[in-house]
């Protein structure tokens, strides 16, 4: 049990936090839950095992990510490729490039990111699953594929944009293991967990607040360079715990707390259901926050108390 429960945990909540806390599926639609669970959880699940099972970190883990969010939307569900009507949409590739960075990003960081280091703070980052385990969960994974493949838009994306997405998501897939194995030894205080719960809010809410403009692309871009250097920084001292990284996916899941109130508003702003389902599941949201957080204060007071006096 103390395997199968976090692997139900995270096949559910990678496409509740995805989807459905994000607004971008409405609570009226709660039903569809499980058909989403071959894809977000199985592609959450999959990578989760195999960054675990190969030794790697959080680098390896946002960048795979990224792959499965080009994979998603280049290759199964095919919306990079809706027509492009923001500002940035480039001519030449035929996307709009804040949505595709909205696409990417939010798929690394939320469907992936986020749900994992959610369940791994109680359960721990050994690994779950066996050999049969494994391929259980790529088998998942694919039918998930072929289910939502067959929603893809009619006429879809030209061969060339198809070959596009697919050679993206290959060079994600070979920078995810080109980056250097984490090493947690270097010196120095890292911020406490609260402060980094804050900054990881106040800048995923900002990503997530850009404008769908050239000026909404560089900020964005500008935003996930620094995200990268200060939280490879902060990850590599002595003192990063399991606590920092609570407090780092805490936040952003905060933002998709408020962000499913401002999908609601322009997509369906009359939509009674929509607007209760948000209030439901951003109080979830909160609640996961809110006990997560006091299960580690109390977890930090039992060391405390068995470490003694210095």
């Amino acid at each position: 049990m103390k395997k199968v429960v976090p692997v139900l945990s995270l096949l559910v909540l990678a496409p509740w936090v995805g989807e459905y806390l994000l607004g971008n599926v409405s609570a009226r639609e709660i039903l569809a839950l499980p058909f989403l669970v071959p894809l977000y959880g199985g592609g959450a699940l999959l990578i989760r095992e195999v960054v675990r099972r190969t030794g790697r970190g959080g680098a390896t883990m946002l960048l795979l990510g990224a792959a499965y969010g080009v994979i998603e939307a280049g290759l199964v569900d095919q919306s990079l490729f809706d027509p492009p009507l923001a500002p940035d949409a480039t001519p030449v590739l035929g996307i709009s490039v804040t949505n595709a960075l909205a696409f990417i990003v939010g798929h690394a960081v939320w469907s992936i990111g986020v749900p994992v280091a959610l369940v791994e703070s109680r359960a721990g980052r050994a690994p779950w699953l066996g050999r049969t385990g494994l391929v259980a969960t790529a088998a998942l994974y694919v039918l998930g594929c072929l289910l939502i493949n067959g929603e893809a838009p009619d006429p879809g994306p030209s061969a060339a944009q198809l070959a596009g997405a697919a050679l993206a998501a290959l060079v994600l897939i070979v920078a995810a293991y080109a980056v250097p194995r984490p090493r947690p030894d270097a010196a120095g205080p890292v911020p406490r967990p609260i402060l980094v719960g804050a900054v990881a809010f106040v800048g995923s809410s900002a990503f997530f607040a850009r404008p769908e403009t050239w000026f909404g692309v560089a900020s964005g871009l500008v935003l996930i360079g620094v995200a990268t250097v200060v939280g490879r920084r902060w990850s590599r001292r002595r003192a990063w715990d399991g606590r920092h990284r609570f407090a780092l996916a805490a936040g952003a899941l905060l933002t998709y707390a408020w962000g499913g109130f401002v999908l609601t508003a322009l997509l369906e702003p009359r939509d009674p259901v929509r607007w209760i389902g948000n209030a439901v599941f951003a109080g979830l949201a909160v609640t996961i926050v809110a006990v997560g957080s006091l299960l580690h204060v109390k977890v930090q007071q039992v060391e405390v108390h068995h470490a003694g006096p210095a």
